[in-house]
């Protein structure tokens, strides 16, 4: 021993003998920050499946793989400090690692994943697991971080004070991986139970300050097992933070991120956006070339791949900004951007740790909503679920991006500041709902957010593409499934009933007939197209619904098209992908891509449909409405009741429709 008294071990606790192979199920537990997930995604690349445990809405991620002669189940808890939970995703993970979560049985191994440039701060909840007495290894992370700033560790003494393997790793850059494997692999064969220390064994047994004696274990451990202090990089962290936690510069540094998060993604995603249009544009034209003229070829082309194709074109910019997102967090800086704004929160009436669900809701506002149970109090909770939704969310992001384009076509600067200023105003209008919410139906004090700064890193592009991709899959899967049965729906709204030329009014047949007499032909398909789609299914619902929306400059296209969007956000798109696509002016080649027909689109009188005013006021309506059914249901199953869905979808529509309507009406007048 290299400290102060010597430490006897325990006898060995009784093991179960050797396993020569089958099935086990690993678990993987770790801090906050500790690099956890980065090593699931190391180990298991793109096997992993997320999903929610068995009667709980907590979400994990688990990857089926072999090792050796066992076919191992890795599941990826949610983190946590100590096994004396606190929120129910602390709670779940405990229940899991103690064989008492539904569904699943209690792990064959713990793999535990520890920080090593932190590890007296790790150390507590490691103490906790190894009392458990199940197999366990000792992953510390992050070892080329500790590397660089100079830290060193005593292995052997380090294993002998644990009572278990630990083995130097680094996730990201797969250091150490290979040796992990190993030893887990001779873990699970011999089934051994850590050997507990007498220093670590009396933790327990102290009457009434476990507490410090565990802390006052963990900073024996490392002081005896760790040489080099990460000054150098201390100071660093320190003069950074110092302008990214300030309560002015925070701000502005957090601002500028964003914007230059949303240049970045409209420059970059350019060249796959228009790749994705070219491919869905050949893909029409091939098979309306094969298929004779007739609704089949009507229902491909325009239902089908106008549908989807107007959908998947804005999936770049959904990637890139999942992928910038998870660079954010991996290095570190998303936890200053929650210690700033919670001071701007706490203004507002709202919790510290409502700022995590909140930022989550940028992705998808079901999982923000379900995350809100770390909130401890119920008024807080309700005020964070009833604005989660005016986050900006991906669904968003095809409509914005529409509009940000039709707007300003050649300008990637100007389009990124359109998105910021989208995202601007669902931030403000969040954080004033929820000033409203507490000085009104949700009255009550605010609780101080405990946050843990994790020290700066370089993040992994590994990680990040992994994480990408599996977001990405998942909302192609689902959304890309609700948009193809809702583009089918719409097309055949859109096509039935169908219209004669001699049902036609007289005045459209003179003009028919002076077409067909100067043999233009393009004319006259596209006149009938025209007057088709007026008395479909869809045209006459549009027209019925149109002075709802004709104050905010909608016409009677865009009302089908905002109605259906309450299904779905990212349906608005598609829908008008085929409303505009089979009645859209300019349609020369037969498949112009989205943009361009939105763009020629005129009225009966000849002005353009898609006015400066127009895109702004649909801009602000698709920034503020609730046009999600299954946030609706999810907010019915987290409340227990109707009354708050209800009251969330009445008055984010209200707000929605006074703040578009006061900027087209606005704008208009300023156009004047």
């Amino acid at each position: 021993m290299s400290s102060g008294a010597p430490e006897l071990s325990l006898p060995i606790l009784p093991t179960t003998p050797a396993a020569s192979g089958g099935a086990a199920t690993i678990a993987l537990v770790g801090n906050p920050n500790a690099g956890k997930t980065s090593l699931f995604n190391r180990l298991t690349g793109m096997r992993a499946k997320t999903a929610n445990f068995p009667g709980t809405t907590v979400e994990h991620r688990r990857a089926s793989m072999t090792l050796g002669e066992f076919e191992t189940t890795i599941v990826d808890l949610p983190g946590l400090y100590s096994l004396d939970p606190t929120t129910p995703d602390e709670r779940v993970a405990c229940d899991a690692l103690e064989g008492r979560l539904a569904g699943m049985a209690e792990p064959d191994l713990v793999l535990l994943v520890v920080d090593a440039t932190n590890l007296e701060r790790n150390l507590f909840l490691a103490s906790q697991v190894l009392e458990l007495g199940d197999p366990t290894v000792v992953a510390l992370n992050l070892s080329d971080a500790a590397e660089k700033q100079g830290i060193t560790f005593n292995l052997p003494e380090l294993r002998q004070r644990l009572g278990c393997p630990v083995i130097l790793v680094s996730a990201r850059t797969g250091q150490g991986i290979d040796e992990l494997v190993g030893v887990v692999q001779q873990t699970l064969r011999e089934r051994k139970a850590p050997e507990v220390h007498s220093d670590l064994a009396s933790c327990g047994s102290c009457n009434g300050c476990q507490f410090s004696a565990r802390y006052d274990w963990a900073a024996r451990v490392r002081s005896a097992s760790v040489r080099g202090e990460a000054t150098a990089q201390g100071r660093v962290t320190e003069a950074i933070d110092r302008v990214l936690t300030h309560r002015v510069g925070g701000l502005l540094a957090f601002a500028l991120v964003m914007a230059a998060t949303f240049l970045t993604i409209f420059w970059a995603a350019t060249f796959p956006m228009d790749l994705i249009d070219g491919l869905f544009g050949a893909a029409g034209e091939t098979i309306g070339a094969w298929l004779p003229d007739g609704d089949l070829r009507s229902l491909l082309t325009d239902g089908v791949i106008g549908g989807l194709g107007g959908m998947l074109v804005f999936l770049p910019q959904i990637c890139l900004l999942f992928f910038v997102l998870a660079l954010l967090e991996d290095s570190g800086y998303m936890a200053r951007a929650a210690l700033v704004m919670d001071r701007l929160m706490h203004k507002v009436g709202l919790p510290g740790k409502a700022f995590v669900p909140l930022l989550s809701a940028h992705a998808c506002a079901i999982p923000a909503i379900m995350s809100t149970r770390v909130i401890e109090d119920r008024r807080d909770r309700l005020a964070t679920i009833m604005i989660a939704p005016l986050m900006t969310c991906s669904a968003r992001i095809p409509v914005y991006a529409m509009v940000a384009t039709l707007l300003f076509p050649q300008s990637s600067l100007q389009r990124a500041l359109i998105f910021t200023a989208a995202y601007a105003l669902g931030i403000t209008a969040a954080l004033g709902m929820a000033w409203v919410f507490k000085r009104t139906l949700l009255k009550g004090p605010v609780r101080p957010l405990v946050i843990e700064l994790p020290n700066y890193r370089l993040p992994s592009l590994r990680n990040a593409f992994l994480l990408t991709f599996d977001r990405a899959a998942a909302f192609v899967k689902t959304a890309g499934t609700t948009i193809l049965v809702i583009s089918l729906i719409l097309w055949a709204l859109a096509t039935y009933p169908k219209t004669s030329v001699d049902e036609m009014p007289a005045e459209v047949q003179t003009q028919l007939a002076e077409l067909a007499a100067a043999g233009d032909e393009a004319g006259v398909e596209h006149l009938t197209q025209q007057v088709e789609l007026q008395y479909s299914f869809a045209g006459r619902i549009g027209r019925a619904i149109e002075p709802v929306f004709e104050p905010l400059g909608f016409d009677w296209k865009m009302s089908v098209g905002v109605l259906s969007s309450f299904a779905a956000r990212e349906v608005i798109v598609s829908t008008m992908a085929v409303l505009y696509g089979l009645g859209a002016e300019g349609a020369d080649d037969g498949v112009n891509s989205l943009l361009a027909s939105l763009g020629a689109s005129k009225h009966a009188d000849g002005s353009p449909v898609f006015t400066t005013a127009t895109c702004l006021s649909l801009l602000v309506f698709y920034v503020l409405a609730m046009q999600c059914l299954p946030t609706q249901a999810v907010t019915r199953r987290e409340t227990g009741s109707w009354k708050w869905p209800l009251i969330q979808l009445g008055y984010m529509t209200a707000l929605a429709y006074i703040a578009a309507l006061l900027t087209y009406q606005t704008v208009h007048l300023l156009q004047l």
